[in-house]
């Protein structure tokens, strides 16, 4: 089933998909260990396939009591994860970046995948390389809008 990163996201989506919570806590040690590799791999898997723009919130605390705690962020009435994302978003957002909100919102099916497409021609580089200053600038701008569409949209 693919390399150890492949196997470790889908260990951790599959105890969050178990968890009545909607979070679960672990520790990276123990982690570490069932999967017979350094802490230092959980934390890449962490770090690239649990970001805020996938839908997660990682918490950690390092140290002999350390522990993990991975949020799974939902799509829901009161906006927690909306106003996470345009909080997070700031003034720039990267392509990459954008690509990971959109794959989460197709993953809460808040957008269909023609919806994804245009948002992801909008978002290319090559839409916003015509004389943009800073296209990562207008790129974050125009997903804040999208999102403040979508969750108006949401709630009606």
């Amino acid at each position: 089933m693919g390399n150890l990163a492949d196997r470790i996201e889908a260990y951790l989506l599959r105890i969050l998909e178990e968890s009545d919570e909607g979070f679960v806590v672990l520790q990276r040690g123990v982690l570490a260990g069932e999967f017979s590799c350094a802490p230092s791999q959980i934390n890449y898997v962490l770090g690239t396939r649990f970001t805020v723009e996938r839908g997660y919130l990682v918490e950690s605390r390092r140290g002999g009591g350390g522990y993990l705690r991975i949020v799974r962020l939902g799509w829901d009435h009161d906006n927690q994860f909306q106003n996470i994302i345009r909080q997070l978003i700031g003034s720039q957002l990267s392509y990459e970046r954008a690509l990971g909100l959109l794959k989460r919102l197709l993953q809460e099916e808040v957008v269909t995948t023609r919806e994804a497409a245009l948002i992801r021609t909008m978002m290319h580089p090559d839409s916003l390389d015509n004389g943009v200053v800073n296209p990562d600038v207008l790129r974050a701008h125009i997903m804040k809008r999208i999102l403040i569409t979508l969750s108006r949209e949401d709630l009606n």
